[in-house]
């Protein structure tokens, strides 16, 4: 097994995650199979209690995990399937070293940082690191490994000093670092780059007892030959171990950037790696995908309704699943962030040039979505803004809570369960009309890890449904679940009696999975997350039907099929040398503008 140490320097943030999907990217690019672990530095068990303020979303795995945004990275970048324990926290590794001190598996010994802590940090990380994440179930080759944080935290020190021991538990040969690292501009008229922070950041990781083997410098322009090379010769690097990662039009340049400067073949030599060094045919897709994404010409505008709208991470994998759908259909991508708060009639009154722009830009969309959240405010815009979706017959979206409140909206204004007694249990518990209720074995006592999560089947049940078509008229999905409350069963009838169609549901056919609405050119909902499932050439069916309708070439491409003209768009003719499971999947409908 070979590890690859993912560090960072100056400020957090600087993109570690980025870089070490890139790396694990073209790596498996080379045929070699590629794992990720992202460890967080926080006591936090997990990130299921965040606020997506204070750590961007939370990414939900297969079984259920609630982790770092990062590993959605990974997912996406790798295009495999990870575990929880490919998170790992310091409130993981402390609660399983008092877990054995209570069963008295230390027998009697004074329990320590060194050895006790940094142990089972390196323990945990050889156990995870053989766990297979791609499909056909073989060991991984390779494991990236991303420290969050920056070197010098006080609450990064254990893993800090649990690598410096692993370096040589598993022998140099399978052990490299590198650091990511900022390199600021002067401000002012001269724009001159700073190598200081850099060389104060290696020396800091030096004294801690880790060498990095590549330095990447995150910078906005690419790094002139003079700051190279003083960066390699006060850091104790040649020039070709320091890495220019500038800014890109688009994050899928960064593995090619990374491949430009020699990446591949400085790792094959420092780990021993058995590299093939024919041509490497998902990279060649990489490269067409990302001009691609450059040379777009039309455009396609989705009014994304939600609450934490001032801070993009908050709904990173929500922009990706549709940023993966518009580049399949060749449209650039605008979204609108817009505060559901803002949409309210009170917000009228308060603040009515606010509320004005916010219906602007919602008018001026060409698709609606709302995402999943949780609590109360803003909860009476999201629904203004899909009864609005609903009678102008705009394309709309609702994922999570954005399907449970499209129920609301529709048994407030079709069913005549009038004003706001039509209602969530969660916003309302007294509601006359609960159609969403709290799920019977949801715990209230407990915050973390009680809700309904991860991977669960949704079974169609009507042949004629638009979804089901999107996903190549599947009897059943399996998606990724995150939610504690649920469409209530029992109204179901009230509602299809008026077009509004449960077309998916679990296999007991208990749980309202899917909604459609009747005479719509897009009107749906789901109570799954499909965003986290998406991929960058094979984007998630729910959006791609977003986008489709947006752009107005749904009902074309749904008469043909869902198969127009079925060639890969990305050119197959470049020697292919990754495993076959990866490239059978990279099928993309090439779409005609009407």
């Amino acid at each position: 097994m070979k590890y690859i140490l993912v560090t960072g320097g100056v400020i957090s943030g600087i993109g570690k995650g980025i870089i070490a999907s890139s790396v694990g990217t073209i790596l498996k690019s080379c045929g070699l199979h590629v794992t990720a672990i992202k460890i967080d530095p926080y006591i936090n068990i997990d990130a299921g209690t965040f606020s997506p303020y204070e750590h961007g979303e939370v990414f939900v795995l297969d079984d259920g995990g609630e982790v770092d945004l990062d590993l959605g990275n990974y997912e996406r970048f790798l295009d495999i399937r990870l575990t929880r324990d490919n998170n790992l926290t310091t409130g993981k590794i402390y609660q399983s070293v008092i877990n054995k001190e209570r069963r008295g598996d230390y027998l009697g010994k004074t329990v320590q940082v060194v050895p006790h802590i940094t142990d089972a940090i390196q323990e945990w990380v050889e156990k995870q690191a053989t766990v297979p994440v791609d499909d056909d179930g073989v060991e991984p080759q390779v494991c990236v490994i991303e420290l969050g944080g920056t070197v010098g935290d006080i609450e990064s020190m254990p893993f800090i000093e649990a690598f410096r021991q692993f370096q040589f538990k598993v022998r140099r040969e399978n052990f490299c670092n590198i650091h990511v690292s900022l390199i600021p501009q002067q401000p002012g008229t001269t724009g001159e780059q700073k190598t200081k922070p850099t060389q104060n950041s290696v020396r800091e990781l030096r004294g801690l007892g880790l060498s990095p083997d590549l330095i990447m410098c995150r910078c906005t322009t690419a790094l002139e030959n003079s700051v190279k090379e003083k960066i390699s010769m006060f850091c104790h690097v040649e020039p070709e171990q320091v890495i220019c990662v500038h800014d890109v039009s688009s994050i899928y340049r960064v593995p090619l950037l990374l491949e430009s400067q020699g990446v591949v073949s400085y790792l094959s030599r420092r780990l021993n790696m058995p590299i093939e060094t024919r041509p490497r045919k998902m990279l060649t897709k990489w490269k067409e995908m990302s001009d691609r994404s450059d040379r777009l010409l039309e455009q396609c505008s989705i009014a994304l309704v939600g609450k934490y709208t001032k801070f993009s991470d908050s709904y990173a994998s929500v922009i990706k699943a549709l940023e993966h759908s518009a580049l399949a259909i060749s449209h650039k991508l605008e979204v609108k962030y817009i505060d559901s708060a803002c949409l309210e009639p009170s917000t009228l009154q308060e603040e009515p040039v606010k509320y004005h722009e916010a219906w602007q830009k919602l008018c001026s969309s060409d698709g609606v979505l709302v995402p999943g959240g949780f609590g109360v405010r803003g909860t009476e815009g999201k629904i203004h803004a899909i009864g609005w979706a609903r009678k102008q017959r705009k394309p709309f979206l609702g994922v999570c809570l954005g399907m449970q409140l499209a129920v609301c909206e529709f048994a407030r204004n079709e069913l005549g369960w009038e004003g706001s007694d039509a209602n969530s249990t969660e916003f309302d518990p007294e509601s006359k009309h609960p159609v969403v209720i709290d799920m019977p074995e949801h715990n209230p006592g407990q915050m973390g890890g009680t809700m309904r999560l991860g991977k669960r089947r949704t079974i169609f049940r009507a042949p004629g449904s638009i979804l089901r078509k999107l996903y190549g008229d599947a009897e059943y999905v399996e998606e990724r679940h995150r939610h504690r409350f649920e469409v209530n069963p029992e109204l179901k009838s009230h509602f299809e009696d008026k077009g509004f169609r449960f077309v998916g549901q679990d296999i007991e056919g208990e749980r309202m999975e899917v909604i459609e609405l009747d005479e719509h050119p897009y009107f749906v909902g789901v109570q799954y997350h499909p965003e986290f499932t998406s991929r960058p050439i094979k984007p998630s069916p729910p959006y791609l039907g977003l986008l489709l309708a947006s752009a107005g070439k749904l009902q074309s491409y749904l008469q043909k099929g869902c198969r127009l003209s079925p060639r890969d768009t990305y050119s197959d003719h470049s020697g292919s040398s990754t495993p076959d499971s990866e490239i059978s999947e990279l099928k993309l409908p090439s779409i005609s503008s009407e």
